[in-house]
């Protein structure tokens, strides 16, 4: 038992508030760079089916039955998203007339200085047969925040922030020497703060959404192997239903106390990992993401269940294809590089201000170096082209008010990730296992 509490102990580092920046890594405020290092260096190319080192338990709790003995994982991310709103057109009322908008100007910047992202990993091999483990990360985050607080879009948005903490105890078996499954309880901690003004003017007042809550879900999946040197992993990750209780601020209004229900989306990914020979290994994967589900948000007073506002996304579902390579240049040395695209949840009907997200390209490369028999180091990176994104608030955005607002902006996003993994025991002692594919 000293032993799991020393390795459960050490994966407390990651326990802090989670943020990315304004053009999140992956679709809306969802997150995907801040899982791994190792994964980050090939795009995520094969994290179903474990090709992705430890950090494949956050997609698929079947992988855990891959890493012999006692590990832990700790990666440190740095992402710094850059976008900002230009008006296409000039910026009117929408009332009768439809008079110029005292104000002209475009938001600046979204994503600031950036945001770390730390994320962990631990497992322990009780027998040749079973594992249990825990996860901490951040499958969701946002920080975004205009360079120009007051804008000519202000009414719809002058600050967003979301914050999430999830841990997830892991449990894996190795049923034969072909199948694997495993499950994980997902304890997930959300903070949300959204920021808009009150008003068309420059001194207008804010009006401001805050609440948070914690929640849970679950993951199940298997890993397959078919043939020698074979790995195919599927997983499901489940919705979570988030329970808020927060505040409503607004000049007119004071404080209200309210509550609102947020579907968080379900997912399923599936990723194969193929050894071609002792230096080459390829990796390829599929996840959709049920952001369709993501649609209008009530905020509802607690006192008397009367709506105060609400919050309309419209998304469409999510699609996630990356394929990614290692290359072993030496006993201690593995180079890697990946490719992903994903097709977006979000479109120019229903964008909004505080997200510049669009279908995105992923570029990555990294490495990992042996340092010691029980001390490894990987690096990666990334860099996400997104395309051009566009902002309608002309009469029929989800979310339309009085102003009549049309934006242009050019996302891109770099990402940067170093990340550690130890081997508690000695490996010449570690319980017999009979994987295919193991990353070290």
């Amino acid at each position: 038992m000293k032993g799991l509490a020393r390795t459960l102990a050490a994966t407390s580092v990651s326990l802090t508030a989670l943020l990315a920046a304004g053009a999140a890594s992956a679709s809306s405020f969802a997150i995907r760079s801040g899982q791994g290092a190792e994964g980050l260096g090939m795009a995520y190319a094969g994290a179903a089916s474990g090709g992705i080192g430890m950090a494949a338990m956050a997609w698929n709790p079947a992988t855990i039955t891959m890493f012999p003995g006692r590990n832990s994982n700790w990666n440190f991310t740095y992402l710094n998203a850059n976008a900002a709103y230009d008006p296409n057109t000039s910026t009117r009322l929408a009332l009768p007339g439809f008079p110029l908008s005292p104000i002209q100007n475009g938001t600046g910047n979204l994503g600031g200085d950036g945001a770390f992202i730390p994320a962990s990993y631990s497992s322990w091999q009780l027998t040749d047969r079973l594992w249990i483990g825990v996860t901490t990360g951040a499958p969701y985050g946002l920080r975004s925040k205009p360079d120009h607080q007051v804008n000519a879009a202000q009414i719809y948005g002058r600050s967003a922030k979301v914050q999430t903490i999830n841990v997830s105890p892991t449990i894996g078996y190795q049923v034969n020497d072909w199948l694997a499954i495993g499950a994980a309880l997902q304890v997930q901690y959300f903070n949300a703060s959204l920021k808009q003004a009150g008003g068309i003017g420059p001194s207008a007042a804010p009006v401001i959404i805050e609440g948070n809550t914690i929640d849970f879900g679950y993951r199940f999946g298997v890993t397959l192997t078919p043939l020698q040197g074979t790995t195919i992993g599927l997983a499901y990750r489940s919705e979570v239903r988030q329970t808020l209780e927060g505040t409503f601020r607004a000049p007119t209004a004071g404080v209200i106390p309210v509550k609102a229900n947020l579907n968080l989306p379900d997912s399923v990914v599936f990723g194969v990992s193929q050894v071609i020979n002792d230096q080459w290994q390829v990796h390829a994967g599929v996840e959709w993401t049920n952001w369709s589900r993501f649609r209008n948000i009530p905020i509802v007073s607690k006192t008397g269940s009367v709506p105060i506002t609400s919050l309309n996304f419209q998304y469409d579902d999510a699609w996630y294809f990356s394929l990614g390579a290692e290359y072993k240049y030496n006993n201690a040395l593995t180079l890697r590089a990946g490719v992903g695209y994903e097709l977006s949840a979000v479109n120019d009907r229903n964008r909004t201000i505080f997200i510049a997200d669009n279908d995105r390209l992923w570029l990555s490369a990294g490495l990992s170096y042996q340092v010691t028999e029980k001390l490894k180091l990987d690096l990666g990176y990334t860099f996400i082209d997104v395309k051009k994104a566009k902002v309608n608030y002309t009469g029929f955005h989800p979310q339309q008010s009085a102003v009549l607002f049309s934006g242009d902006a050019k996302p891109y996003i770099n990402i940067a990730s170093v990340g550690l993994t130890y081997r508690w025991d000695d490996p010449a002692q570690t319980l017999p296992v009979h994987p295919v594919v193991r990353k070290y």
